[in-house]
């Protein structure tokens, strides 16, 4: 089991990748969203925003701290975040297998699915 500060870094993979997307490929499939990403077996919630820059204002908070529901919500375990981070898991393969959950909007699942 990942810690709390090594998701955190591997949510920071995940913007820095978002980054690395050609600028008119972002601004074509990026919209301003908030996202959560809950990681099961630590009973935490990240949240944060999907925006041009990636994902910025990342905060953690107990998984039972109700707080104000993202548009965009996963749910998947530490270890599986940091796979997903690095390249070593396939994010259709895990969300297909049920490693990751996935809950948004079709047109949030589209866009998400062509950028990443």
């Amino acid at each position: 089991m990942a810690s709390v500060e090594e998701c955190r870094t591997a949510i920071g993979k995940v913007s820095d990748r978002i980054m690395e997307v050609d600028e008119a490929r972002r601004r074509k499939h990026i919209v301003d969203r908030t996202v959560s990403v809950l990681v099961s077996d630590l009973d935490t919630m990240f949240v944060m925003r999907l925006s041009m820059d990636g994902l910025v204002g990342v905060t953690d908070r107990p998984a039972a701290d109700p707080g104000e529901r993202a548009q965009v919500r996963i749910t998947t375990t530490s270890d599986d975040l940091i796979e997903l981070a690095e390249g070593r898991l396939d994010f259709a393969k895990a969300l297909f297998s049920g490693r990751v959950k996935l809950d948004a909007s079709l047109s949030d699942m589209m866009r998400m699915r062509k950028l990443l």
